[in-house]
């Protein structure tokens, strides 16, 4: 795909704001600290196509704006022991950059298909040392047809979804001179890393634990150097609600839609992957603990609040099994997340003495670290996550998506779009398990 990068700037806050050191919590500390890249596709009225520059201007005068409150996004991390790291505010600032494409939107098709995406959302060099490295990266591609993108990638350290999405939905409030509309709750003492909480945790975190490895096999470097591929598998409601009614025949329980559609996952990809009867594999589920912690956290709170359990299970019960089945596990994993749970993982998290192997920014180019690739995976939720209706002043997006960026078994269910009870799964596999993939997950719905 032909992109040109025109030019490129750092914007920072447009007013001075507090400097400093501000700590991170457990949550923060582990998972992924890489970045997380999100795109945003719009057809802006001839109003705005007519005005040159006016969407640049618009976007760059905004983010130095939003940038006030929102300032831990344009400082920079820093390690404040060998493995712990801290947020150094220093308003650097966020890169900005400005691109053109001769493509039209309609060269796409369908957008959700598209496979170009790491041209249209900015690069994160992670050889350059942390401290240099920008917390958030923009891009704003300008095509042929008069579409626009607005390609995204943040921290993770810095911003759960959550918390994302709060920055960019005031981001655009403030582009169409709306005042703020939450203001972000930046104190993380409530999850703060060092404060003592108990002398030691009082569950045992299997998430905390290596997941298992495919039989035979001591560590996970094969598996990492496999090609992977990624794609976006739509569903339509009566799907949706037809894979519910076989996870819930000869239930007691209800199980939800992340419950259902998760279970159906991990299936599939058993299937697909070809795993013996006797592999044990294992699911990470990421849960907001937002409004499960006593007290609960404040609204607005900016940073991360998930914690990440998992549900562990052998192939050969997975798939011969009713979907129920799988469905429970997950049930079962999720409401281990309690306000004791929390606590409990917190503790764990502070009495380590090295983090490394909870951070998957030492695992791109290792065997050690966290890896839920074959045979195990990771579905994360954006069901209930305010993704869409992002206006900056020239309509709302016409998709929104995220990034190809992943590792094999990473995962996201994403709510269709038109808020029609559709859905879709957006997966990166190992390239010699997706076509596999593809066909279990919708033949297994009749």
């Amino acid at each position: 795909m032909d992109v040109t990068i025109n030019k490129s700037c750092t914007v920072k806050p447009k007013e001075p704001t507090k400097t400093g050191s501000l700590p991170l919590s457990a949550c923060d500390q582990v998972g992924t600290l890489t970045h997380v890249p999100t795109i945003y596709f719009y057809k802006p009225s001839p109003d705005w196509l007519m005005q040159s520059d006016a969407i640049l201007t618009t976007l760059v005068d905004s983010l130095s704006r939003v940038l006030v409150p929102f300032h831990p996004l344009a400082g920079r991390l820093r390690f404040a022991s060998n493995t712990r790291l801290e947020l150094d505010c220093n308003d650097m600032g966020v890169e900005f950059r400005e691109a053109e494409s001769q493509s039209k939107l309609e060269d796409f098709g369908d957008l959700s298909q598209c496979l170009a995406y790491e041209y249209l959302i900015p690069n994160v060099d992670y050889t350059l040392p942390l401290h240099e490295l920008p917390i958030m990266l923009a891009q704003l591609t300008k095509f042929q047809c008069g579409g626009v993108c607005l390609g995204l990638t943040i921290c993770h350290v810095v911003a759960d979804g959550q918390s994302a999405l709060h920055f960019l939905s005031e981001w655009a409030r403030i582009a169409r001179g709306e005042p703020l509309g939450l203001a972000p709750f930046l104190d993380r003492n409530v999850l703060r890393v060092g404060d003592p909480l108990m002398e030691s945790p009082v569950f045992d975190h299997e998430e905390f634990q290596h997941p298992p490895l495919l039989v035979g096999e001591s560590n996970t470097l094969e598996e990492r150097k496999k090609k992977t591929t990624v794609a976006l598998l739509n569903l339509n409601k009566e799907q949706v609600e037809k894979l519910k009614r076989k996870a819930n025949e000869g239930e007691s329980i209800g199980f939800s839609r992340y419950q259902t559609l998760t279970g159906h996952v991990w299936r599939c990809a058993c299937k697909a992957r070809g795993h013996k009867p006797e592999q044990t594999t294992a699911i990470g589920i990421c849960v907001d603990s937002r409004k499960r912690m006593r007290p609960q956290l404040p609204d607005g709170y900016f940073g991360n609040a998930t914690f990440d359990v998992i549900a562990i299970s052998t192939a050969g019960e997975l798939t011969s099994k009713p979907l129920g089945y799988a469905s429970r596990k997950i049930k079962e994993a999720v409401e281990k997340m309690t306000n004791e749970y929390v606590t409990s993982a917190i503790t764990f998290l502070k009495n380590q003495k090295d983090l490394t192997r909870f951070q998957d920014i030492h695992a791109l180019n290792s065997a050690e670290g966290p890896f839920y690739g074959n045979p195990n995976l990771g579905v994360v939720s954006w069901l209930t996550l305010p993704m869409y209706g992002l206006d900056f002043g020239w309509g709302k997006e016409i998709f929104m998506g995220p990034g190809t960026q992943g590792c094999d078994g990473d995962s996201f269910l994403i709510p269709g779009h038109d808020g029609d009870g559709s859905l879709a799964l957006a997966i990166c596999l190992q390239v010699a398990h997706m076509d596999a993939f593809k066909k279990y997950f919708y033949e297994d719905i009749i």
